[in-house]
């Protein structure tokens, strides 16, 4: 039966995919206790990244939130192989770092970063409420024009 989290997600019309490899040498989440540590995301879609280039430069805010929509896709992907599956262990998200690769005259980084905190809140409800860093970057990755990473509270 489909907890409530996958109901959500499925009622967005969203489908997580299968957790992305690490692209160096890390691990692509780390629990500590009741903490899950999630790698940074890119966003990436069917296994090629949606939004490549810099804000500023070519991509636009609108552009970008669907970047970051994409990468806290694949945040939830990662914390789903995390918990094996269950979702529903998810109790908070305690903070998400947005970074966004930028022209050094662009300034709406906090813009960009609403594109995956307005979906984190969408499908958990008042757990998806966090703190959060957005912050600009010359490069990222494959030319990713973002990337984030998140830490979770979640049920043993």
């Amino acid at each position: 039966m489909a907890n409530a989290i996958d109901a959500k997600l499925e009622q967005l019309g969203v489908t997580l995919p299968q957790a992305a490899a690490p692209a160096a040498n890390y691990v692509p989440f780390m629990q500590s206790g009741n903490q899950l540590f999630i790698s940074g995301q890119l966003p990436l879609v069917d296994g090629k990244l949606s939004h490549t280039g810099q804000l500023g430069a070519g991509v636009i805010v609108s552009e970008a939130q669907e970047a970051a929509k994409n990468c806290a896709i694949n945040i939830l992907a990662q914390a789903k192989a995390a918990l094996g599956g269950d979702l529903s262990r998810i109790t908070r998200v305690v903070r998400i770092s947005c970074m966004v690769s930028s022209a050094p005259d662009f300034y709406e980084h906090h813009l960009v970063a609403n594109g995956a905190s307005n979906f984190l809140a969408d499908v958990l409800g008042e757990a998806g409420k966090h703190a959060r860093a957005a912050y600009g970057v010359s490069a990222l990755p494959l030319n990713a024009a973002v990337e984030i990473d998140a830490i979770l509270e979640v049920k043993s």
